[in-house]
């Protein structure tokens, strides 16, 4: 593995994933259902979230808006995205995973890099990882 900067001279900052779904509440829901925080919503009169974001409470949060139609400049094809979320509790999560009946594309399971993990999809697609591997 090749690195431009040791991990012990590194400090990490803030990076927030941005995905754009056709209908944005359905994706908050079902992001809190998982364990999100709601956070910001800007949304207009016709129901287009132009900025919406959700906490994740062990830190980080992920960026939402709906889909334009033609496609702008920061709109990504449907289920095109692909989020991993660090956790401290991953079984907790898998549960809430799993009362949801997310779509399964890894389940669960020891890596042997030391991780405990799993991999789903969400409600339009996107795919996402939670486990406990922080780099």
């Amino acid at each position: 593995m090749t690195t431009s900067e040791s991990s012990e001279s590194r400090t990490d900052h803030d990076i927030w994933p941005g995905l754009t779904y056709d209908d944005v509440p359905a994706a908050r829901a079902w992001l809190k259902g998982l364990g999100f925080a709601e956070g910001v919503l800007v949304d207009d009169e016709s129901g287009t979230v132009h900025h919406s974001e959700m906490l994740w409470p062990e830190g980080g949060r992920v960026m939402l808006s709906t889909r334009s139609d033609p496609p702008g400049e920061f709109d990504s094809p449907r289920g095109s995205g692909s989020v991993y979320v660090v956790t401290d509790q991953p079984d907790a999560v898998w549960e809430r995973a799993q009362s949801l009946g997310a779509e399964v594309v890894r389940p669960m399971r020891d890596e042997d890099y030391g991780s405990r993990g799993f991999s789903i999809k969400d409600c339009e697609g996107n795919r996402w990882s939670f486990g406990t591997y922080a780099g």
